[in-house]
């Protein structure tokens, strides 16, 4: 398998290239262009043999690539997609890979024309080894059946490292869009709901004046037929923190709960990938830092047989249907002038 890389506007790219060549693919080249250097500086640091082509048609027109992958500005990504998939390639793009309702209509009706896979790499579940060991204590009905889900996905602002349109909603589409897509993934997948619909959302800005369109809280009450899901993203981990953010998953079963520290414990265990398992037989701590990512692998054998065993293809759309019914739908919260002695 030979996949190129057209957009590395986000340093996203960097775990999307080295998962697919560590799952055995080959990297024919990426487009240099950028609107972050730093994210060029990366790529250049991490894989210093990748070829650099300044015109993305070249690898369009190349019959011997399968894949485009993309982190561009997210919303110029549906198009890299859809250009794609028209010219007879499949696609994974960085989340969210779609912005705009039109933009999910498109590529959906391309993706049916053309039989082309388009995936979003959800990195919060796909690049994070403890989702794995919670997937199979669900399916090994360690906590019964699941019921709910609490997803908080805090981030750190970094604001200085960021590029321009990272603080405008008119390019990332919003906080919802853009990092509640990782949550709402995860409430269908660990609830086994096919679809949901947004019972309520809300946005807000309450740091600092001088960005005010700049979206740095949200959250989301979302239900299936079965289970509900609560959601909660922001852009305020604190500096002291030890990494980018203290994002957790709480999944609430009929006989149990299962709570995941993705990437920190706070003043408890040294390293990545916690997870916390309560059931009838007790109280357990698991480390899932050594559980296997079967994404990339899974994406290329998708690519190869023509199957779904990486992410359901409906189930990408869905995801981006219901981010994007909650942007759309979201209360704005207003900040309270803060109280001074």
């Amino acid at each position: 398998m030979r996949f190129a890389v057209i957009g590395i506007d986000h340093r996203h790219i960097y775990h999307m290239i080295g998962g697919l060549i560590e799952a055995g693919a080959e990297c024919a080249g990426f487009v240099p262009t950028t609107t972050d250097p730093k994210v060029l500086e990366g790529i250049r640091e991490r894989f210093p043999d990748l070829k650099p082509v300044s015109d993305a048609g070249v690898f369009l027109d190349d019959p011997a690539i399968d894949i485009i992958i993309t982190a561009a500005v997210p919303c110029e990504r549906s198009a890299i997609a859809v250009a794609a998939m028209q010219a007879g390639k499949d696609v994974m793009t960085d989340k969210p890979g779609i912005t705009e309702i039109r933009q999910l209509a498109e590529v959906e009706k391309v993706a049916k024309e053309t039989g082309r896979i388009f995936s979003i790499c959800f990195s919060e579940r796909f690049v994070v080894p403890a989702t794995g060991a919670a997937q199979r204590l669900i399916n090994d009905g360690a906590i019964g059946r699941v019921i709910q889900t609490v997803g908080l996905g805090p981030h750190r602002l970094n604001r200085t490292t960021r590029p321009a349109w990272f603080l405008d909603p008119a390019f990332y589409g919003g906080i919802l869009v853009d990092i509640a897509s990782h949550q709402i993934d995860q409430f269908l997948i660990y609830t086994g709901s096919k679809d949901a619909h947004i019972v309520s959302s809300a946005i807000g800005h309450f740091g600092t004046d001088d960005i005010p369109a700049f979206q740095d809280f949200g959250e989301v009450l979302l239900r299936s037929e079965h289970a509900t899901g609560y959601i909660r993203v922001d852009w305020f981990t604190a500096e002291g923190l030890s990494t980018w953010g203290d994002g957790r998953l709480v999944i609430l079963g009929t006989q149990g709960t299962i709570e995941l520290r993705k990437y920190i414990d706070i003043a408890g265990r040294d390293g990545t990938d916690h997870v916390f398992l309560v059931n009838g037989q007790g109280t357990r701590h698991i480390d899932a830092s050594k559980e296997p990512i079967t994404y990339f692998k899974s994406f290329l054998a998708d690519v190869r047989d023509r199957t779904e065993t990486a992410m359901k293809q409906q189930h990408v759309f869905t995801v981006s249907k219901l981010a994007l019914e909650a942007q759309e739908r979201a209360t704005v919260l207003t900040q309270r002038p803060s109280l001074r002695a």
